[in-house]
C-alpha cells in the first residue's frame, strides 16, 4: 500500500513538473512571437525580459545538465585540484556561492554593459536574439566546457591545454597571442574605470571601501568564523550599503570631497598598485571576498532593474530593426548587422576572455566537481541577463537622445539625413534639459555606451520610485550617478581577476625557459610575473589617459574581434579534448558555435583591415590621412597600421590553431594517432558528498 502510494505521489510530482516546464516553454515562445511579429506597434520591454528568463531557465535545467552528466560525467566523489593541491593561496576550496560571486564578478566587465548599448544602433531585435540564443548554445557552453577541462587538468590555462592537446608550437604561439590580448583588454577596462571615477569622489569612495570590507569578509570566513558565509555576507552587505550612502556625504564634504577627487593620472597609479596587490595576495584574502561582495551590488541592481521593468512596463522606443542594419553607415560605428552586431555584443553572448577565467582562478577554487555547472554555465547566463537589461535600458530611450549621446558631432552630421528620415531627431533644448535632470553639464557626444546606459537605468529606477510614491523624478540625478558607479564597479572586478589570470599565463610561458618560474605559487615568480603584467597594461592605460586621441583608445575596434577569436581558440581546444575523451557523438556541442564564430570573426577582421570604406577599414582610413596638416595625423596613421597588423596576427594565429586542431581531429578519429587524454588520475575526495 505504501509503495503504491509513493508511486502515485511520484507520478503526480512528475506531472506537475512537466506542466511547469510546458508553461515556461509556451510563455517564452509567446514572448519571442510578440517581439518578432511586431510591425510598428508599441512593444513593452517586459517581453524582452520574459523571453530571456524563460530561455535561460530551460537552457540551464536541461542543456547544462546534459553536458554535466552525459558529456563530462561530473563526479562529486572525485577530488578537485582545490582539495588535492590546497596551498592556501591559489588552490583554495571555496564555498560554491562565494565562488559563483567571484567568477561572475571576474567575467562580467564592460562587455555586457556597453556592447548591447552600442549594438542598439541596429534595433532591439538582432541584439536580443544574439544575447539569448548565443549564450545558451555558445557562451555558456564555452565557459562550462573549458572549466570542466581545466578542472580535470589541475587548473591549467587555456594556452597550456592547447599546447598539450593540440600541438606544442601552436599552443605556445596561442599562449603568447592570448597574453597580448589580455594585456590590451585589461588596459581598456582600466581606462573605462579611470574615466568613470575621474573627478567623482562619490564613486571613488564607495569602490575604495569595498577593499577593506572584502578583507574583513575574507578574515571572517577563513579565520574568525570559518564556514559562516551567511554571517559574512550579511555584514558585507550592510557595510556596502553604508559605503554607498556615505559616498554622497563624502562628495559634499568640504575636506573629504577634494581628498577623493583625483585626476586620471593619479587614478592610473592607484589602479596599477591595486592590480599588483590583488594578484600577489592569497586569493581568499582579497580577490574572492571582494568579487563576492561586488556581486551583491551587481546582481541585486540587475534584479531590481528587472522587477522595475515588470512593474512600470516601459515601452521600447527603438524599432526592432533600424535602417543602419543594412546600410552599414551607422553613426555609432560603421559596419552592417552581419558581422558587426555579433562582434559588438561579445561578452553577453560569448566571450573568449571568459575561457581565461574558467581556466585561471576558478578551477583552482572549486570544492566539488558538480559545482562547475552552476558556476560555469549559470554564471554566463547571469552575464547575458545583464546584457539584456542593458539592451532594454538603451532601447527605452528616445532614439534621438540615444544617437545624440553615442555619436560624435561629425558622425551625427554625416548621418543626419538617415536619422531625419527615420524620425530619430532631438533638439539641443531637449539634450540640455536631460543633462540638467541627470546633474551633468552636457550629455551630447558621451560616446562609449556607459552614459546612455546610466540614463536609461535612471529613467527606469525613477519610474519605479514614482510608481511606489517616492517622488522618483527628484531622484533621477542620484540614480544616474549610482548607475555610473555601478558600471565602474562592474568593470573593476574584472581587472583584478584578469591580472591574476595574466600572471598565471606569464608564469606558464616563463616556465619553458626556467621550470621554477612556472610554479604559480612560488612567491618570487608570483611577484615578478605580477609586476610585468601590471606594467604592461599600466603602460597602455597611461598612454590612453594622457593621449586620448591615440594609445589604447585606437585599439578599441580590435577588442570585439580579438575577444571572439579567443572564444574560437577555446572551442577548438574543447572540441579536441572531447574527441580524445571518446565523446565524438557530442561534438556538435562545441563544433557548432566554433564554425559560427570563425565565419563571423574572420569576416569582421577582413573588413576591418581591407575594406575600402575609410570609416571601416584601417588601411583605408590611414590613406585618407596621408598628407594631412593635422598634427595628430602621423600618430593616427601609425595607430591604424598597428591595428591592421595586430588584427592580422590574431587572425593568423587562430587560423593556424584551427588547421592544426582539424588535423589532430582527423588523425585521432581515423585511428592514425592514439587518443591520449591528459587528465589527472582519479583521486577520491575526502570531503562529504
Amino acid at each position: 500500500m505504501n509503495i503504491g502510494k509513493r508511486r502515485r505521489n511520484l507520478r503526480r510530482v512528475r506531472a506537475a513538473q512537466t506542466a511547469i516546464w510546458i508553461v515556461i516553454s509556451v510563455l517564452g515562445a509567446v514572448a519571442f512571437g510578440v517581439l518578432a511579429l511586431a510591425r510598428g506597434e508599441t512593444i513593452s520591454a517586459a517581453w524582452l525580459l520574459i523571453a530571456a528568463v524563460c530561455t535561460y531557465v530551460i537552457g540551464y535545467r536541461f542543456y547544462s545538465k546534459f553536458i554535466a552528466t552525459k558529456v563530462f560525467g561530473l563526479d562529486p566523489r572525485r577530488a578537485t585540484p582545490a582539495e588535492r593541491l590546497n596551498n592556501g593561496r591559489d588552490f583554495v576550496p571555496t564555498n560554491r556561492w562565494v565562488l559563483f560571486g567571484h567568477h561572475f564578478a571576474a567575467i562580467a566587465g564592460a562587455g555586457p554593459l556597453v556592447g548591447p548599448v552600442l549594438a542598439a544602433q541596429f534595433g532591439y531585435l538582432p541584439g536580443t536574439l544574439w544575447l539569448i540564443i548565443g549564450v545558451v548554445l555558445g557562451g555558456a557552453v564555452q565557459d562550462f566546457t573549458i572549466l570542466c577541462c581545466s578542472l580535470r587538468r589541475d587548473g591549467k590555462s587555456l594556452g597550456q591545454m592547447a599546447k598539450e592537446e593540440v600541438n606544442k608550437l601552436t599552443g605556445v604561439t596561442a599562449m603568447f597571442a592570448v597574453l597580448c590580448i589580455m594585456i590590451i583588454l585589461l588596459a581598456v577596462l582600466a581606462l573605462i574605470v579611470v574615466n568613470a571615477l575621474k573627478a567623482s569622489p562619490w564613486g571613488l569612495f564607495t569602490i575604495a571601501c569595498t577593499i577593506p570590507i572584502a578583507l574583513l569578509m575574507g578574515w571572517w570566513m577563513r579565520s574568525w568564523r570559518p564556514g559562516k558565509v551567511g554571517e559574512a555576507s550579511a555584514v558585507g552587505a550592510v557595510l556596502l550599503i553604508a559605503a554607498l550612502v556615505g559616498g554622497g556625504w563624502v562628495a559634499n564634504h568640504p575636506t573629504l570631497g577634494p581628498a577623493f577627487t583625483h585626476s586620471g593620472i593619479a587614478l592610473t597609479w592607484m589602479l596599477i598598485a591595486y592590480g599588483f596587490v590583488a594578484s600577489v595576495l592569497p586569493v581568499w584574502m582579497l580577490l574572492a571576498p571582494r568579487d563576492y561582495l561586488s556581486t551583491f551590488l551587481k546582481v541585486s541592481t540587475v534584479l531590481i532593474l528587472a522587477v522595475s521593468i515588470l512593474i512600470i512596463l516601459p515601452v521600447l522606443r527603438m524599432p526592432a530593426l533600424t535602417t543602419f542594419a543594412t546600410v552599414g553607415e551607422g553613426p555609432v560605428f560603421a559596419g552592417k548587422l552581419f558581422p558587426f552586431a555579433f562582434i559588438t555584443i561579445a561578452c553577453g553572448a560569448i566571450s573568449g576572455f571568459h575561457s581565461l577565467v574558467a581556466s585561471g582562478t576558478t578551477p583552482k577554487m572549486i570544492t566539488r566537481e558538480p559545482d562547475a555547472r552552476l558556476i560555469g554555465y549559470g554564471g554566463m547566463l547571469m552575464e547575458s541577463f545583464v546584457g539584456v537589461m542593458a539592451m532594454i535600458a538603451a532601447c527605452t530611450l528616445d532614439p534621438g537622445v540615444y544617437f545624440a549621446m553615442n555619436t560624435s558631432p561629425a558622425a551625427l552630421a554625416q548621418a543626419s539625413d538617415l536619422l531625419n528620415q527615420a524620425g530619430f531627431v532631438v533638439t539641443p533644448e531637449t539634450m540640455q534639459a536631460l543633462a540638467a535632470q541627470m546633474g551633468e553639464q552636457t550629455l551630447v557626444a558621451r560616446t562609449g555606451g556607459a552614459p546612455s546606459l546610466a540614463v536609461g537605468m535612471a529613467h527606469i529606477f525613477s519610474g519605479l520610485t514614482t510608481a511606489l510614491g517616492g517622488g522618483g523624478k527628484s531622484l533621477t540625478a542620484l540614480w544616474y550617478h549610482f548607475a555610473i558607479m555601478f558600471e565602474a564597479l562592474f568593470i573593476l572586478t574584472t581587472i583584478d581577476a584578469g591580472t591574476r589570470v595574466g600572471r598565471f599565463m606569464l608564469q606558464e610561458l616563463a616556465g619553458h625557459f626556467w621550470p621554477r618560474l612556472g610554479k604559480t605559487s612560488w612567491y618570487p615568480s608570483v611577484i615578478a610575473a605580477s609586476a610585468v603584467i601590471v606594467a604592461g597594461w599600466g603602460y597602455f592605460l597611461y598612454q590612453g589617459v594622457v593621449d586620448p586621441l591615440g594609445g589604447i583608445n585606437s585599439l578599441w575596434p580590435l577588442f570585439g574581434i580579438s575577444n571572439q577569436l579567443l572564444a574560437a581558440v577555446a572551442l577548438c581546444v574543447a572540441t579536441t579534448i572531447l574527441i580524445k575523451m571518446g565523446r565524438q557523438r557530442y561534438l556538435w556541442i562545441t563544433l557548432g558555435p566554433l564554425i559560427w564564430l570563425i565565419i563571423v570573426t574572420m569576416t569582421a577582421g577582413y573588413q576591418k583591415v581591407f575594406s575600402a570604406d575609410p570609416k571601416l577599414g584601417f588601411f583605408a582610413h590611414a590613406a585618407t590621412l596621408a598628407g594631412s596638416v593635422d598634427p595628430n595625423a602621423a600618430r593616427l596613421i601609425f595607430n591604424d597600421r598597428l591595428n591592421a597588423i595586430v588584427a592580422l596576427f590574431f587572425m593568423a594565429v587562430v587560423a593556424m590553431l584551427v588547421v592544426t586542431s582539424a588535423r589532430e581531429w582527423w588523425l585521432v578519429l581515423s585511428k592514425r594517432k592514439p587518443a591520449v587524454v591528459h587528465e589527472t588520475p582519479f583521486v577520491p575526495s575526502s570531503s562529504p558528498i
